[in-house]
């Protein structure tokens, strides 16, 4: 094979993967060997993996224009070609040139990474609010403020969630037909095509954590004695998980999170459960309307 076959391959291979996730990570999460970001569930998410790919074509550019100095160097510069060096010191344009050059594309690779940073972080008008703690026992608990106080000004409908059992072994969660350290015992539910704006914090007397979903293309940290703000806005129904993304002591990879987005019409049956029967009601209803619309891929 020629070194021209073998550099389309080695493209042609290289497009493949970059479009991969599209075709292979159907779920709320990464698997094993899978190619590529997770696809997108938000317009943050849209925006990275749009990013990604601009990105990818430029330092493909890149290396394919250096790559071919070099070989033009080496065979036209070599002392076999050139046996009389030239004693050239200074060139205007080429000095010109490797410097406009590289200023044109930081310029281009900024104006999309700042119109995307601009995008996280400019806070839209939000449909829901949800208040998110990281724990020092390495589990996270969520307030819903928009169901109602009690009187001491505590949530109404609040939980901790923590790792589920079977989930923590790899063997346990095979046959159970859930993800490997990611299904949690109370998962957090919020409507579809609606903007959830998240209050994340940590206990007082905890460490710093990092609440994340990939699919939502959003992380933020969980600072004791701070209060921290971000958002999505799923655009699909589904259920979808993430983990603490700060190295947070002994337990870091046991803190997982789970997100069940689901139509309003559920949302509201499962909030109004929650606030009279209990959460316990809740989450049985969740399942039951998950289960019978073929939506939960993990039980």
């Amino acid at each position: 094979m020629t070194f021209r076959n073998t550099l389309t391959a080695g493209l042609g291979l290289a497009a493949v993967l970059a479009w991969a996730p599209a075709a292979w990570a159907i779920d709320g999460y990464a698997h094993p060997w899978q190619m590529g970001l997770q696809p997108s569930n938000s317009p943050s998410m849209v925006g990275i993996h749009s990013l990604h790919n601009y990105l990818l074509v430029v330092i493909t550019a890149i290396v394919l224009f250096v790559l071919g100095l070099l070989v033009y160097v080496m065979t036209k510069f070599n002392a076999r070609a050139n046996p009389v060096p030239s004693r050239t010191t200074h060139n205007t344009t080429v000095e010109v040139l490797w410097t406009v050059i590289p200023i044109i594309i930081l310029v281009s690779i900024a104006v999309p990474s700042f119109k995307l940073l601009y995008l996280q972080r400019d806070i839209p008008a939000a449909d829901m609010t949800i208040k998110v703690i990281g724990n020092p026992s390495w589990n996270w608990t969520y307030e819903y403020p928009d169901l109602g106080l009690n009187e001491d000004g505590s949530a109404k409908v609040s939980f901790t969630a923590t790792l589920d059992d079977k989930a923590r072994d790899i063997k346990t969660a095979e046959e159970a037909n859930i993800p490997y350290l990611l299904k949690t015992d109370n998962p957090v539910v919020v409507p579809v095509d609606k903007t959830v704006k998240l209050i994340v914090t940590s206990d007082p007397d905890g460490i710093i954590h990092a609440w994340t979903i990939p699919q939502f293309g959003m992380k933020i940290d969980a600072i004791p004695g701070r209060l921290n703000q971000d958002w999505f806005h799923a655009e699909r129904e589904g259920v979808f998980f993430g983990q603490c993304s700060e190295l947070c002591g002994k337990d870091h990879a046991f803190m997982p999170i789970e997100v069940h987005v689901v139509s309003q019409a559920d949302y509201d049956i499962w909030a109004k459960t929650a606030q009279t029967a209990g959460l316990e009601e809740a989450y049985k209803y969740l399942a039951s309307a998950e289960a019978a619309d073929g939506k939960l891929a993990q039980k």
